[in-house]
Order: structure tokens, then C-alpha cells, then sequence
């Protein structure tokens, strides 16, 4: 298995742990809050359901005990005997949860049951003590003929307030079993069906925290967390993280910096317009990469990428480049170009130089071989000898000697100015900031003395470079084909030249960074007789 696979199985397993762990507590918290709800829904309905039955009971119990057929009658006549049953008959027929009614008289007979077949027969159970419960009525559980049984009495009252019989409302204990597990039933129905609904809850929930982690454990997901936001904080370059909205969600120290002077409340939380530039909102609405826009308030370059999730842009990140950490490492990489061109003009003229001592050794001419090599040793100590003598600073000696290499193999005769002296300590400069503008100008000189190709004609380049304390002048003089007049003022305008498309970088650059120097660069030209560049610097206007 690959390490690619590894990494996707782990992954697979990691979002399986974070599912099965989501959903096993939330599976012991829903039944456990279900149960808990349910044994307590149980037990107050059942509460309740038993004080409203014995409530109910109690009223039929005292109703029929008030009715005018009983009050003030402890018997019943044969002639009333009917209708006093189909009465109470009637009376039962209506009450859908009295399983029976029975009136019983003061000695002990049944004047009214529900089953007609005991009317006239002796109770033998308890009679009700209401001497103990003085409202006159009340309920107890009891055992009677039909079983078991929850029953309320109420007496009858003659017109002297004597207890002259009672009256008996009962619903069997089976059927009141059968409604509580009935209840029991239901309760447990909605018990299920709420365990199922949130289980589904809980998987939905597992597998949202599941993708929201990207299949990490909360444990690893924090740490990477931290380990993200101190990377941010330690990045030199600014670091903004903008919402759909256009609202700033995150800001790290090097944004704060570059743009709020370390205002934090004047920028997380804020509307991203509150930079002052419409490039950023512009991302947002558009969801369109931008990249190296000049950030208009500050002297910054801006890198816009916006965020998309499943086809729409939920955002964006915007990366801040100090343009001036920008510029310094376009001038080192600049001149390490420079340094490696000057080695290979180098490297290229010294194999020239092999294969002319190869030939003149193979053809014999030993004498004409030693005279060559003397002479090229001492052709190339001289250049070597006068550039060191003259600059003190080795990456640009060094590239004046490529230069002197690559002039050669063009047919120029490069000159350096008699009393050329550079040193450093008379006025300190970047080493990258001369390669490049000298570079540069020495490359546009070549170019415009071999722009018709013409490698036959001898031309002649001179180089003049000089310092005194507190300034540094630079000139470059060539005999080339010459500028003209009508676009001396566009040369250093970026993305201009007359050579064709993409060119006219190099002396926009080289005159960005004498600018940015405190240097001045000037340019003089005649077509047909050549053209003077002239760069100098000096202490009073330099910005290092």
C-alpha cells in the first residue's frame, strides 16, 4: 500500500472513530433523556389519571346520592322499584367509565346494583365509615362481587341529616389495568418514535461535525488549529481571510501592521472596504484572482485567491507583500542572474580559447600556441588586474568581467573609463541594486549595437564607474543605433520598447530602484551615433 493510500485509509477510519463517537453519545443522551421523560410522563399521568377517576367516581357517587328519587328515602317501594332502576339504568348508560353502581340502604340491602339479579340481596362487604371522612363521600379500593375494584361512597341523608343508606360508584380494577397499560402503550410508541427521530438527528449531526473536521479528531483538529494560527503570526507577509460578505474574519499581526499601524479593533470584524480598495470587495462579488495589484493606500502588493466550496465563492484570502521586501528580492535574484550569465559568457569564451590551442597544437604550430596562449593570459590579466584595481566590490568586478566576455564574442571593444574607482565605503550600496542597474544597461547596450545583427562592424562600449565620498556616479556610453527623440520620454515607462512584445521591463526596473535609492537616472541619445546613460547617487537623497 502507498503512502498516498495509507494516509486516505487512516483518514477513512479517522471520520468512522469521529462518526461512531458522535452518535454513541448522542444515542446515550437521547435515551436516557427519553426514558427519564417517559418514566415521568408515566407516573404523572398515572397520578393524575387516578385523582380525576376517584374525582369521578366521587361525583356520580354524590350526584345520585342528592338525586330526589333517593333523598330522604332509605327504601324503595315495589311500585317505584322500576322506575328507580330504569333511572339509574339510564343514569349508568351515560357514564362510559362506571363499571357499576349499587345503592345500599341502612340495613345492609341493595336497593339499586347494576346486575339486577342482586337488587333486594344483602351487601356483605364493608360498609363506609363517614364518621372518619366527614365530607360524606370518598374512595377506596375494595374487593366485591365483579372482583377487585376501585370504589367512592356517599351516604344518603334523611331531612334530619341521619345516614340512611349509600350510594356505591365502581369501576373494576381490570378494567382500569387495561387503560393504564393502554397509556403504558402509547407512551412508549412516542418514546420509540422520539428515540428514532433523534437518532437520525444524532447520525445527521455526526456526519455534519464529521465533514466540518474534514475527517480530523477534535484532539488533532485543535492542534493543527494552532499550529496553522502560529504559522500565520510569524509569516512576514500579511494574511487576510474575508467571509461572502466582504467581512474580515481573520487578520495576523503582519496585516495589522501594514495596514492599521496595529490597530486590531480598526480592522478584524470590519468591512472589508475600511482598506480603502475596491480590489478585495471586487474578489468577493466575482470570485476572480487577482495577483501583484498595487495596493493603493499603502505601498503594498496585493495577491487576491478567492475561496470557493461546491461551485460558489463562501470568500476569500488576501496575501500582503511589503514592496519593499518585494523589490530586495528582485534585486538579489536579478543579480544572481547576472552573476551566473557572466560565468557562462565566461565559460563560453574560455572553451572558444581551448579549441583554438587544440587546433594549433594538432596542426603542429607549437611556437603560434605559446605565443597565443601568452598572449590571451596577458589580454585577460590586464582586463582581470584593471577591474579589481578599479572596483573594490567582488560581485560587480565580477560581473564586469562576464561582461568583458560577452563583448568579446559580439565583436565590442569594452572600455573601461581611465580612472574608474569604485569603493564602498564612500557611499554604502546594495551589491543586488548595481548588478541589476548595471547589468541591465550593459545587456540594452549590447542590444542596440547588434540590433541589425551586425556582428562584423567593430563597436566599442565604455563603462565609466566612480565614488567619492558621499556619491556615486555610473556611465555607460555605446555606439549603437541611438534612441529617438520622440521616445526618450517613454523608455522608462514599464512594458515599453521598440523591440517587439514583451520587453520594456528592464529600464523601468533599473530606474525604480535608483529612484528608490535616492539615485537619478539620465539618458542621452543620437541616432546613429549611440546613446549615454548616466545613474548617480548621493548621501543626502539616498531613502537607505
Amino acid at each position: 500500500m502507498s503512502a498516498d493510500e495509507k494516509k486516505l485509509a487512516a483518514k477513512k477510519i479517522s471520520l468512522k472513530r469521529i462518526q461512531q463517537l458522535f452518535f454513541r453519545m448522542q444515542f446515550i443522551l437521547i435515551v436516557s433523556l427519553a426514558l427519564i421523560l417517559c418514566v415521568a410522563g408515566i407516573a404523572i399521568n398515572i397520578q393524575f389519571e387516578t385523582e380525576k377517576r376517584d374525582q369521578n367516581l366521587q361525583n356520580v357517587a354524590e350526584t345520585i346520592a342528592y338525586s330526589p328519587m333517593l333523598t330522604g328515602k332509605g327504601t324503595v317501594h315495589a311500585e317505584d322499584q322500576e322506575v328507580f332502576s330504569e333511572y339509574l339504568d339510564a343514569l349508568k348508560d351515560t357514564l362510559d367509565d362506571i363499571d357499576v353502581i349499587s345503592v345500599v340502604n341502612k340495613d345492609g340491602i341493595r336497593m339499586y346494583h347494576s346486575n339486577h339479579d342482586l337488587i333486594g340481596t344483602k351487601y356483605d362487604g364493608n360498609m363506609p365509615d363517614f364518621a372518619a371522612n366527614t365530607r360524606g363521600y370518598y374512595a377506596v379500593d375494595e374487593n366485591g362481587p365483579s372482583g377487585s375494584q376501585r370504589r367512592a361512597y356517599a351516604a344518603i341523608y334523611n331531612a334530619n341529616g341521619e345516614c340512611i343508606g349509600v350510594v356505591m360508584a365502581i369501576m373494576l380494577m381490570k378494567n382500569i389495568n387495561d387503560e393504564t397499560a393502554q397509556m403504558l402503550f402509547i407512551f412508549l410508541i412516542i418514546t420509540v418514535v422520539a428515540v428514532l427521530i433523534e437518532m437520525i438527528v444524532a447520525d445527521e449531526l455526526s456526519g455534519r461535525v464529521k465533514k466540518s473536521l474534514m475527517g480530523y479528531e477534535p484532539d488533532a483538529f485543535a492542534a493543527m488549529y494552532k499550529i496553522r494560527d502560529n504559522i500565520l503570526e510569524t509569516l512576514a507577509e500579511g494574511i487576510l481571510a474575508i467571509d461572502s460578505e466582504g467581512t474580515i474574519q481573520f487578520a495576523n499581526e503582519s496585516a495589522v501592521r501594514m495596514l492599521c499601524n496595529n490597530s486590531w479593533n480598526g480592522l478584524v470584524g470590519q468591512n472589508v472596504d475600511v482598506i480603502g480598495d475596491e480590489i478585495l470587495s471586487r474578489m468577493v462579488r466575482k470570485g476572480s484572482k487577482e495577483l501583484n495589484i498595487n495596493l493603493a493606500k499603502a505601498d503594498i502588493i496585493l495577491d487576491c485567491v478567492p475561496i470557493r466550496e461546491e461551485g460558489q465563492t463562501i470568500g476569500g484570502v488576501a496575501i500582503l507583500h511589503n514592496r519593499a521586501e518585494y523589490a530586495k528580492l528582485m534585486e538579489e535574484l536579478s543579480g544572481t542572474r547576472y552573476l551566473i550569465d557572466s560565468m557562462r559568457a565566461n565559460n563560453h569564451d574560455f572553451t572558444n580559447k581551448l579549441h583554438v590551442i587544440l587546433g594549433l597544437i594538432q596542426m603542429e604550430m607549437y611556437e603560434e600556441a605559446i605565443s597565443y596562449i601568452q598572449n590571451i593570459t596577458m589580454v585577460q590579466r590586464e582586463n582581470i588586474s584593471k577591474i579589481m584595481n578599479a572596483v573594490s566590490e567582488p560581485a560587480v568586478a565580477a560581473l564586469l568581467i562576464g561582461k568583458i566576455a560577452r563583448a568579446a564574442e559580439l565583436n565590442i571593444d569594452f572600455v573601461l573609463h581611465e580612472g574608474c574607482y569604485y569603493s564602498q565605503t564612500d557611499l554604502k550600496l546594495p551589491s543586488e541594486m548595481l548588478i541589476t542597474v548595471i547589468g541591465n544597461l550593459l545587456d540594452n547596450a549590447f542590444d542596440a549595437m547588434n540590433e541589425n545583427n551586425d556582428y562584423e562592424t567593430k563597436k566599442e562600449l565604455m563603462l565609466g564607474i566612480y565614488s567619492k565620498p558621499d556619491a556615486v556616479l555610473i556611465t555607460v556610453d555605446d555606439t549603437g543605433t541611438g534612441i529617438k527623440e520622440a521616445c526618450l520620454d517613454y523608455i522608462f515607462e514599464k512594458g515599453y520598447s521598440t523591440k517587439g512584445e514583451g520587453r520594456g521591463t528592464g529600464l523601468y526596473q533599473v530606474k525604480t530602484m535608483v529612484e528608490n535609492f535616492g539615485g537619478k537616472i539620465t539618458v542621452e541619445s543620437q541616432l546613429g551615433i549611440g546613446t549615454s546613460f548616466a545613474v548617480s547617487f548621493t548621501k543626502g537623497k539616498m531613502n537607505v
